[in-house]
């Protein structure tokens, strides 16, 4: 059995890499991740639980937490969608940082979302980027190559034409299509589930 160290490494890394131990392993197996804080633990075992899947912490002599989870037959079965959550999914941006706040950490956790929209199980059918959103689709975003993925699994990504043009940025674009604010508030207005950050 190998342990998972995720030591050091911030939200959501420890989930993502539990999820993706949990996806491999056979009915029974034990996944066992080490972690330095509690908030990981705690999100471990909401992960876990949300799975269907025992778990367990045990505190080490160093003050890291090793998590214990227990693979269950569910967790690698076809999961149901729960009602009014089984359509597309459309994720707008409109703006290069996540929440308000301190820009550093709105830039840190703008990345960690994105990444882990790589990580679901279905990926938005597409992601749309206005006003300063359009600086995560072009030169010197950080986030590019989570967005490559994305679109290698099907998402569309488009940014506001008028949007790039203000930053100066519409030659600079590397990820996507260009798009007009109609076809951002038609896309919004069709979608069955929204995310408008």
């Amino acid at each position: 059995m190998n342990i998972i160290n995720v030591l050091g490494k911030p939200c959501p890394i420890p989930v993502i890499e539990a999820k993706k131990a949990l996806r491999k392993a056979a009915s029974g197996e034990v996944v066992k991740v080490l972690v330095d804080n509690d908030i990981s633990r705690q999100n471990l075992e909401k992960m876990a639980k949300g799975l269907g899947c025992p778990s367990s912490f045990e505190k080490q002599a160093d003050g890291n937490i090793l998590v214990t989870i227990t693979n269950v037959p569910e967790t690698n079965a076809p999961r149901a969608v729960p009602a009014g959550g089984s359509g597309s999914l459309v994720v707008a941006i409109g703006k290069k940082t996540m929440g308000q706040g301190d820009d550093e950490l709105g830039a840190i956790l703008i990345k960690a979302f994105i990444y882990s929209l790589t990580e679901l199980d279905t990926p938005p059918e597409t992601l749309l980027f206005f006003n300063s959103g359009v600086k995560l689709t072009t030169e010197g975003s950080n986030v590019v190559a989570d967005l490559q993925t994305l679109e290698s699994r099907g998402t569309i990504i488009s940014s506001c034409g008028t949007c790039l043009d203000f930053y100066g940025l519409k030659e600079k674009l590397v990820i996507g299509n260009v798009t007009n604010m109609y076809a951002i508030a038609s896309a919004m207005g069709d979608a069955e589930r929204l995310i408008n950050l």
